[in-house]
Order: C-alpha cells, then sequence, then structure tokens
C-alpha cells in the first residue's frame, strides 16, 4: 500500500513538483527569517559575552539595556571593591564617540575603555599587534570589520578600492590623536559600528567632558562565592544594580524583544510563510486528492480500509513535507553561509531547525486533514460509475 501511494504522488508530476515548490518555499521563509531575527537578538549582547572574564557587571539601577549609557562616580568604584566576596573589580568605560576620517568624514564608534593596570574586558582576539600594546602613548585598537568598511581609507581613485585601516594608522577622536596599534576580533554589534578598544584614562580624554564617566564596573566573585548571593550583597552596600554576565545579557535581550518592533516585523514574515505553505500545499494536496479518488475508491473497493487509506495520505504529506523541509533549511544555511562575511545577521542553531520542522509538519497535517475526509466519505461503488 505504501509503495503505491508513493507511485500515485510521484506520477502526477506537476502537483508532485507544487507541493514540493511550495513547501520548500514556506520552509526557507521561514527557517531564514526566525536565523536572523535570532542573530539579531544575540547581536544586541555580543559585548557583554565577549567579556567572559569578569562574573558581574555594576550599574545604575536605572540601565535597562547594554547601550542605556547612565555613567556612576568613580568612587563608586571603591565601594564595589569593598564589598565582602569581591575578588577584583575594574572600571569600564563604553560609549559612542565620533572619529574623524583622513577624508575629512566623521563615523560614530563604540569606543570601550579598560583599566589601564589589568587591561580586563579586552577583546577575544588579535589579528594584529598584541594586549600589552594598549599601554602605548595614545594607542587605540579597532575591530577588523570597522577597519576594513566604516574607518578603511578613501579610495586612491574615483571608484577604486578601500583600503583597511592597518596597525600604525591615526585616527582623531573627539579632536584627540590616537594611534592604532592593533588590530582585534570581536563579535559584531547590534548597531553594526566600528569599535574601538583603549585605556579607561584614555578614554576619559577622548569622551566629552561630564561629571560622570564610569560606565560599568566589572567584578569577579572571590572562590567559592555564589555569583547571585554576591550581587544581592553589592546591591543592599552599594544601592547600585548588580547582574551576572547570564543576567545582563538576557536583560538586554528581552529589552529588544519588548521595547522595539523587531519581534514583530519577523513575525509577520513568519506568519505569511507559514500562511503561504499551507494554502499552497493545502490546495495543491487537496486537488491531488480529488484527481485521485477513483482510485482511492478502487482500493475501498477492494477491501482496503479507511485506516488504510488515511495511511496513505499521511504517508504522502510526510514525503512530500520532508522532501520540501529538507530543500527550504538547505536554501536558507546556504544563504546564510554566503553572506557570512557582510552585515547579515545570521545564527541557525539546532533547535531552531527542529521548530521549523515542526512548523513544516504542522502545515501538511492541516493540508492532509481536509484530504481524508474525503477519504472517509468515499463510496465504494464510484469506481463503477462512469
Amino acid at each position: 500500500m505504501n509503495f503505491v501511494a508513493l507511485k500515485m504522488l510521484i506520477g502526477d508530476r506537476a502537483k508532485y513538483l507544487g507541493l514540493v515548490t511550495g513547501l520548500a518555499f514556506a520552509s526557507l521563509l521561514i527557517t531564514q527569517q526566525a536565523a536572523i531575527f535570532i542573530g539579531i537578538m544575540i547581536r544586541t549582547c555580543n559585548t557583554i559575552t565577549d567579556m567572559s572574564y569578569p562574573d558581574i557587571w555594576v550599574m545604575d539601577p536605572k540601565v535597562r539595556f547594554i547601550e542605556d549609557f547612565k555613567p556612576l562616580q568613580d568612587t563608586q568604584l571603591y565601594r564595589i571593591r569593598s564589598v565582602e566576596g569581591v575578588d577584583w573589580a575594574v572600571p569600564l568605560y563604553k560609549g559612542l564617540i565620533k572619529a574623524r576620517l583622513a577624508n575629512g568624514a566623521f563615523e560614530t564608534c563604540i569606543v570601550l575603555g579598560l583599566d589601564d593596570a589589568t587591561l580586563i574586558g579586552g577583546p577575544p582576539g588579535m589579528i594584529e599587534g598584541s594586549l600589552e600594546d594598549l599601554r602605548r602613548s595614545d594607542a587605540v585598537f579597532v575591530d577588523s570589520f570597522g577597519a576594513a568598511s566604516k574607518l578603511a581609507h578613501p579610495p586612491a581613485y574615483p571608484g577604486g578600492p578601500r583600503s583597511p585601516l592597518r596597525a600604525g594608522d591615526t585616527l582623531e577622536l573627539n579632536d584627540h590623536r590616537a594611534v592604532v596599534t592593533g588590530i582585534c576580533r570581536v563579535s559584531r554589534t547590534f548597531q553594526d559600528q566600528p569599535v574601538i578598544f583603549t585605556t579607561y584614562s584614555r578614554a576619559t580624554l577622548f569622551a566629552p567632558i561630564e561629571r560622570k564617566l564610569l560606565t560599568f564596573v566589572l567584578a569577579k566573585a572571590g572562590p567559592g562565592q555564589d555569583k547571585q548571593e554576591l550581587c544581592d550583597r553589592i546591591q543592599r552596600v552599594t544601592g547600585l544594580a548588580a547582574y551576572t554576565r547570564e543576567q545582563f545579557c538576557d536583560m538586554t535581550v528581552d529589552y529588544f524583544l519588548k521595547y522595539t518592533a523587531i519581534p514583530l516585523n519577523f513575525g509577520i514574515a513568519v506568519t505569511l510563510g507559514f500562511i503561504v505553505g499551507t494554502a499552497i500545499a493545502g490546495q495543491i494536496f487537496y486537488n491531488f486528492t480529488l484527481d485521485n479518488l477513483r482510485h482511492f475508491a478502487a482500493l475501498k473497493a477492494m477491501g482496503a480500509t479507511n485506516r488504510q487509506l488515511l495511511g496513505m495520505i499521511l504517508l504522502q504529506a510526510l514525503f512530500v513535507g520532508g522532501i520540501g523541509y529538507g530543500i527550504g533549511v538547505g536554501m536558507a544555511a546556504a544563504i546564510g553561509h554566503a553572506l557570512k562575511d557582510t552585515n547579515l545577521s545570521f545564527r541557525l542553531p539546532w533547535q531552531l531547525m527542529l521548530i521549523s520542522a515542526g512548523v513544516i509538519g504542522l502545515i501538511i497535517v492541516i493540508s492532509a486533514v481536509f484530504s481524508m475526509r474525503r477519504v472517509l466519505r468515499l463510496e465504494p461503488a464510484i469506481v463503477f460509475k462512469n
């Protein structure tokens, strides 16, 4: 019976290819849009995850996400260091500063100022130079994406290629000279702006003059110290907000989920993929069943039960669903891989592939249900009618 079901399905080439194409398109749209959405959400807290050494982030209680700057007084650093259970605590400056390029254009950059003594919070990888080079006079590190794109040198001739920023080049940050002593590797940020590392004291010179410049305090829990208990203790003693790295990352993602239109926009695209896939697959599969009612009636007249006929329809639906899902997910993965070096944010975890498979499975089940109703009502005598 299973062989007969597949022969009936593949024998009608036009409807078979239409079913596979419709399900592949739905799978592609759902998987790709969801993967881009996940990639964007991951980018929102990449700065936090890149700094994996500190356990705890301390900040103003009104801070809602990583880009919500509410600086503290420098004296708060010493209060945090005095809290029982804190192994060490270092300052971190994070702000947006305009860089003036060689052609006179301005580019807004994310500037991270690291503790002068320890350089904790430095980039996760270096392409040119070493972390110690940040101690040189006027030294800064530039991330490889920014150095090759937005901060790159202008073309030597109209329409020519731009040459990437290299170690030894200079920048102007808020009317201050900065020497590039290294090119680093960092995760892409949500704003996709160039990332510049320097020391904390130098960052406060680059930054516009303000009364408070301490953006965050990075702390490490002592040996055997529970991180959550330490966060609660810091809050009681200092009145500041303290979160573990994972909590701060979740808080940042939650902010973008609740207070931006990103989830709505991608949700509409995924919903349209589901509706289009259901409409196309349902209509084609229903017409396919109508065209083969006489064959189902003949099988029923020969003794096939309703359960066997329904099993045939379900097998046909699962067969085209599996092929369509595989093609769609494969195309989504291929597009993501082909555009991995561009600004596209794309992340395809295995959990998303399971969810996408479940959605495609729901589409084919809905499509098969309408066909099953006609088969259940089928009279074997139809095979003897003209």
